[in-house]
């Protein structure tokens, strides 16, 4: 089993903001074709034309996001022209309410999907929904790898937040090609509840199933010492001096998470480690 292939989205021609380098390098690795969808997005909303709006105002952001989409796939195959990688562009236009839909179509056929940090500095609205069309609309394993991070440094000590939930499960087994190279897979279990169907033995049946695959792995089983799991989980890759995270994605529903705050997105803003996520 392996990753063949890799895909990566650019809203911006400004490829810093990307993740194309570490897609690349992850393509190189797992000797995959990159694909690479360049997509020139409206930002304009549909309600903001009142009734009658002149039709020239609307061509005109079309005609701009068309533009965009071409500036980035002219900027993408500059800088791909001397890999040895398989790889392709495709362009594309949507508006910011549409562009769920056709991110989705692409990650459907994915192995595996790299972006970048949906928040923080240099991130707009089109990041977080792109990274959650994947997930959602895809069904695609979503590796966030933070731009200053070496690749080729990545998935040598990798830490598994197991919590014994359909999310997380399917992380797991999306990442296994990741999990059966690493030196050593650190399964984490915080707070594991009294009462669940592994409580004599946390992490055992997992650590199982994964030895049969041919995966080094340890458990460790932690206290919640501070207020947020995500808080807990970094000090933990830290600590254990790991590289990389795999854990299952919105476990609590988006608008809760958007609203109050939870373990996925305190992750994706603020980790500064490689996290492979899935719903």
């Amino acid at each position: 089993m392996a990753y063949k292939t890799i895909l990566t989205t650019l809203t911006s021609p400004d490829l810093s903001k990307s993740a194309l380098e570490q897609a690349i390098a992850v393509a190189a690795r797992w000797q995959a074709h990159l694909e690479v969808l360049c997509i020139g997005v409206d930002q304009t909303q549909p309600s903001f034309y009142y009734a009658g709006a002149n039709a020239i105002i609307q061509q005109e952001t079309l005609t701009r996001a068309r533009e965009d989409s071409e500036a980035i796939e002219a900027a993408v195959q500059a800088r791909l022209r001397p890999e040895s990688i398989a790889w392709s562009t495709e362009p594309g236009v949507a508006q910011i309410v549409g562009l769920s839909q056709m991110v989705a179509q692409h990650a459907r056929f994915a192995d595996l999907v790299v972006l970048p940090p949906p928040y923080g500095e240099g991130a707009d609205l089109a990041d977080e929904t792109v990274v959650e069309a994947a997930m959602f609309g895809g069904k695609a394993p979503m590796m966030m790898i933070p731009a200053d991070f070496a690749v080729d440094q990545m998935g040598r000590k990798i830490v598994i937040a197991w919590n014994q939930s359909e999310e997380s499960l399917t992380a797991i087994r999306l990442s296994l090609p990741l999990l059966q190279q690493a030196d050593l897979v650190n399964i984490c279990i915080i707070d594991p509840p009294q009462h669940g169907p592994d409580r004599s033995d946390p992490g055992g049946a997992l650590s199982q199933m994964l030895a049969r695959h041919g995966v080094r792995a340890e458990i460790s089983v932690l206290a919640k010492t501070m207020p947020r799991v995500s808080d807990v989980l970094m000090r933990h890759i830290q600590d254990i001096d790991a590289d990389m995270i795999v854990m299952g994605a919105y476990g609590h529903s988006r608008f809760r998470e958007a609203i109050l705050g939870g373990a996925t997105r305190s992750m994706l803003e603020n980790c500064p480690y490689p996290v492979l996520m899935a719903h």
